[in-house]
């Protein structure tokens, strides 16, 4: 087994082992659990696993494009949907609208659809592959009705990707190898970031307050590559302003509004972290940090955003400055 995914995440070692073992030993099982924190490249393995899978004994040759765009006669990629506008609309195409209608789940209709499909005869492979994202978004029926899929004999195999692995049914779980992907340190993030500077879009040599970014990605590189890329579109003059706790109140008040006009939620998220951290570090006061968990508590719930970057900034502004 080629390791082509490391050039995207600098994957856990054991576990490319473990997954040569299984393809050239043979020793495949139904279903496989890769569990681990999001963004950790979880899904890259997934598919490098699968396009593995899949060419064994394949004339045709590389599988991988028609595995990426759904297209292959033997896979099928289940993901959580969204209700917008009466229309189900999947995980990956409303995310580049940057918006969620409803919560995310995935439904019984999709796994009864797969009933379907493995009982069709496989074109090119020896098996139906399924790949499922955010498994423990599975709803209720929908969790019994997979069970009941993984329990009778079939020529499918099954792979669930989760993040929350203690959310799906324990049933399920006994019916799945486990694969555990791990964080990675601190200095190994450095080097995911210094190996993957030219591969990725939104990457430069000079990222600023990296150490930071690294610290707030808990050990993710997915994570930490969306922190830089967020960060990067963040106003210098917004950054230089929350470099350090506000001394004024007609300073808290102008930058709340340019926060609030200037800034979409994701950016305002991350630079709610990112003030926890420094401030902390700077300040070392629990109340500073309990305010911008409130703030951050207010943007999710949308109680009156700008309103409420200038009150935790100017109670910020009184405990340090009285």
């Amino acid at each position: 087994m080629q390791n082509t995914f490391q050039l995207n995440y600098p994957c856990n070692d054991k576990i490319i082992k473990q997954l040569e073992n299984i393809i050239n030993n043979n020793k495949l099982s139904n279903a496989y659990i890769f569990y681990g924190p999001e963004g950790i490249g979880k899904k890259e393995v997934a598919f490098e696993f699968i396009n593995q899978l899949m060419n064994i004994n394949n004339s045709e040759g590389n599988s991988e494009k028609k595995l990426r765009e759904n297209n292959h006669p033997d896979f099928a990629h289940i993901q959580p949907t969204y209700f917008q506008k009466g229309n189900l609309v999947n995980q990956s195409e409303l995310a580049s609208e940057n918006k969620k209608i409803s919560p995310p789940i995935i439904r019984i209709d999709q796994i009864r659809e797969l009933r379907n499909f493995i009982s069709k005869k496989c074109m090119y492979s020896e098996r139906k592959i399924i790949l499922i994202d955010d498994a423990h978004l599975l709803n209720e029926a929908a969790s019994n009705c997979l069970l009941k899929t993984l329990e009778e004999p079939t020529n499918g195999l099954f792979i669930l990707l989760t993040s929350k692995m203690n959310l799906l049914l324990d049933t399920i779980i006994s019916r799945c190898q486990k694969i555990r992907f791990q964080t990675f340190s601190n200095h190994q993030l450095k080097e995911f970031i210094k190996e993957n500077i030219n591969s990725h879009q939104g990457l430069d040599q000079n990222i600023m307050n990296i150490e930071e970014l690294i610290y707030l990605s808990n050990g993710s590189p997915g994570k930490l590559v969306e922190n830089i890329r967020i960060w990067n579109t963040i106003p210098d003059k917004i950054k230089e302003k929350i470099s350090y706790p506000i001394k004024e109140y007609s300073d808290a008040i102008i930058l709340s509004k340019s926060i609030y006009e200037q800034l979409d939620i994701t950016q305002q998220h991350l630079l709610i972290n990112y003030i926890q951290l420094t401030w902390w570090q700077k300040i070392k006061s629990k109340e500073i940090t309990q305010i911008m968990e409130e703030l951050k508590l207010n943007l999710i719930k949308s109680i009156q955003p700008r309103l409420s970057w200038e009150v935790s900034l100017i109670k910020v502004k009184m405990i340090i400055y009285p």
